[in-house]
């Protein structure tokens, strides 16, 4: 029965990308002069969370936002959530309204039209590369000085098990947190897999359920906290996903 509805998940598909290039095509002059200087950053933002929009009902997906807390213009935070789809991108975009830059995979700039900003306004991960991360937490120090906040999804990919709900988060995102003082704000995207996985012959229109947690203060604490920190993140995202699937 599942393959009758192959040609649909493939027009489906197709659909998507479409819509990822046409708000780019559209406001390509405007996304050029916006990333010429660093400092107009945030109107590359608004026009990317245009660009997300355009993507999200686009595909016939309706986000349902549930906030326990609401971010203060002009406050750094540092954005984590569970990555489970190439909408994540698009739902955190969405979510907020304080311009954030992602901290992501070198391999997205690869992306016809998408990957030339991408790798303009993102700070990019070489994991070949060992001195990437020591770039990455200087990079990050540029823009949080411009009063930015960061994103970084801290699984570092999809999970390969597709049982599995949350995979380990990885240290980079807790390490900056401190350094810098800003506060974690985690995020849930609940139904983003099931919208638009990776897999390439499924998705479907619906609502997408956001969860936006109360803040976890770094205020004070020192690297040797990092642990704690993380694994009180990871936890709240769990408990959440846990308490949806009941």
């Amino acid at each position: 029965m599942r393959i009758l509805l192959y040609p649909f998940f493939l027009l489906y598909r197709i659909w998507f990308y479409i819509l990822m290039a046409l708000p780019i095509l559209v406001m390509f002059p405007f996304l050029v002069i916006s990333i010429l200087k660093q400092e107009w950053y945030p109107y590359f933002f608004k026009m990317a969370r245009i660009w997300a929009t355009v993507i999200l009902f686009g595909m016939g997906f309706l986000p349902k936002i549930k906030r326990d807390v609401h971010y203060k213009k002009g406050q750094s935070y540092m954005f984590v959530s569970n990555h489970t789809s190439m909408t994540d991108i698009m739902m955190m975009l969405y979510s907020t309204k304080n311009p954030f830059v992602f901290v992501g995979k070198k391999e997205l700039s690869k992306i016809p039209l998408f990957g030339f900003f991408y790798k303009r306004t993102c700070i990019l991960v070489d994991r070949k590369n060992p001195r990437s991360r020591r770039d990455v937490f200087e990079s990050a120090q540029r823009r949080l000085n411009q009063g930015l906040s960061i994103c970084i999804f801290p699984e570092g990919g999809v999970p390969d098990d597709t049982s599995m709900i949350l995979d380990e988060f990885k240290d980079g995102a807790f390490r900056l947190a401190i350094e810098h003082q800003i506060p974690i704000a985690p995020m849930t995207f609940h139904d983003n897999k099931e919208r638009f996985s990776y897999e390439f012959f499924s998705g479907s229109p619906g609502k997408m359920r956001v969860k936006a947690h109360a803040l976890i203060p770094t205020q004070g604490h020192k690297l040797e906290d990092k642990r704690a920190i993380k694994n009180q993140t990871r936890q709240v995202i769990l408990e959440e996903l846990n308490a949806a699937s009941v």
